[in-house]
């Protein structure tokens, strides 16, 4: 019998883009020393994502393992112009580190940054390999800015043999179908509404719909969308 999994809805409600809703997710109990790293991890990604990264930046200090530190390394770099290069610097040296060069907290931060900087193949060296769900969707967004929606489909394909209804499965396949366009416009469409209607409406599926309507040209409802994702990043 697979043990529970005591940090689903934290990690859902992150990949979702309800980044209070995780936070206020987030006091598990009974969680493992590795767990609570995640938890962690997954916490103060949100803090980011909330525009909080000089909390961030505080809150982690240089004894916090590996993952937390990465994840500091993150709000250094979207903290401003002068942090940009210090932070790029930094990563560069801890992922040549043998110790803790292959981190997945930190392979999957150096492909965001490098993916910001669109500095793709260099994203690529460190997501490439995969390992986790999360390292493989960015592989799907990193494939998709490449135009190379050929090699964004078998990485789709993998995360589909290992969880077809994983959360970051279906986002994964509708960024793609969005990409491919076409009849698949409506597919993406359906798979944003139904993470919706499962979960929350959140400004990132509402943003997804959005788009679907745009391409589809239907104007009116997608500036419907629009407003209503605005109205809810102000309570994310």
């Amino acid at each position: 019998m697979a043990a529970p999994d005591h940090l689903f809805n934290l990690r859902n409600n992150f990949y979702l883009g309800a980044y209070q809703a995780a936070i206020n997710s987030s006091d598990g109990s009974n969680l493992s020393p590795d767990d609570v790293v995640e938890r962690d991890s997954l916490v103060h990604r949100c803090y980011i994502a909330l525009g909080q990264l000089q909390f961030v930046i505080s809150e982690i200090d240089q004894n916090a393992p590996t993952p937390l530190q990465a994840v500091k390394l993150l709000a250094l770099y979207f903290s401003g112009a002068s942090q940009k290069e210090s932070a790029i610097s930094s990563l560069k040296e801890w992922l040549a580190d043998p110790a803790i060069g292959n981190n997945p907290t930190l392979r999957l931060i150096a492909g965001t940054i490098f993916l910001h900087e669109q500095d793709f193949n260099e994203a690529l060296k460190y997501t490439n390999a995969g390992g986790t769900m999360e390292l493989h969707a960015l592989n799907v967004q990193i494939f998709i800015k490449m135009h190379r929606s050929d090699y964004a489909e078998r990485q789709l394909r993998m995360m589909q043999q290992i969880d077809e209804d994983h959360t970051l499965t279906q986002l994964a396949n509708a960024w793609l179908d969005l990409a491919v366009g076409g009849s698949k416009i409506q597919e993406a469409h359906l798979i944003f509404q139904d993470l919706s209607e499962r979960y929350q409406s959140t400004s990132l599926l509402l943003n997804g719909k959005a788009v679907c309507c745009m391409h589809m040209g239907n104007f009116d409802e997608a500036e419907t969308l629009l407003v209503e994702a605005l109205n809810k990043a102000s309570f994310s």
